[in-house]
């Protein structure tokens, strides 16, 4: 039996590029969704179609309950979870100062805390088999910060340091824990980005584009696969 991975935020650009890379790689595919349920189900038909055994399951990421059930009712549709890869995550572009109480929690409980439920509820399968790949999606703002982007930098910059302390905690066990840092990638949070700013981007990254989440993609399933990484934060970032 092929092994089992849950990606979150699965109807979002890096994570639907990750679904189907995983299927491409031969991987089970549960695909998480929050509000975007007939993207997912229609990525889900997709991935089935081309021969992949593929499920859509709903949750609020940061809703614990709501992450609980999600997780428990993905096991119980593919066994057993040998990998999960959390890009759920919501952006936030705005002055400090301007960013009020309920943005400032929202933001980080999508992008931490959600990060935080979905491994806490997938761990313990992974910790009975002793197997198991963990991928968090964190951002060159996490590494850096960007201005106008504190509360996304901060859950960001949160995501590296869970990932580097779990990798330790349960590396013993035989679970893997990695981090990707995605650069400038051409999805949705782009999307309200002026030519002007999208052409200004571009010719900051050295490489003279803008990433695509593919390119995310294909780091995020290096990051799952690979036997002997843990504990690492890679970044696609074209050089940014």
């Amino acid at each position: 039996m092929n092994d089992a991975v849950l990606i979150t935020g699965a109807s979002g650009g890096i994570g639907a590029a990750c679904a189907r890379a995983a299927a491409e790689r031969g991987f089970r595919v549960a695909l998480h969704y929050h509000g975007a349920e007939q993207k997912a189900r229609a990525l889900a038909a997709e991935l089935r179609a081309g021969g992949c055994d593929a499920e859509a399951f709903g949750a609020d990421a940061a809703d614990s309950g709501s992450v609980g059930a999600c997780v428990r009712a993905a096991e119980a549709r593919f066994a057993h979870l040998d990998g999960l890869i959390c890009c759920a995550g919501v952006a936030l572009q705005k002055q400090l100062q301007d960013v009020t109480d309920g943005e400032w929690r929202r933001v980080l409980d999508v992008n931490l805390s959600g990060a935080f439920y979905f491994i806490r509820a997938a761990l313990p399968g992974m910790l009975a088999r002793h197997r198991g790949s963990i991928v968090t999606v964190s951002s060159v703002w996490g590494v850096r910060g960007g201005s106008c982007e504190a509360a996304y930098s901060a859950a960001k910059a949160g995501l590296i340091g869970l990932t580097r302390a779990l990798a330790q905690e349960v590396g013993p066990a035989g679970v893997r824990v990695n981090c990707l840092a995605p650069g400038v990638i051409d999805t949705a949070m782009c999307a309200g980005f002026s030519p002007e700013t999208r052409a200004a981007l571009a010719e900051e990254t050295p490489l003279g584009r803008l990433g695509t989440p593919e390119d995310a993609a294909r780091a995020a399933l290096f990051l799952l696969e690979h036997p002997f990484v843990t504990g690492q934060v890679l970044g696609v970032d074209g050089g940014f």
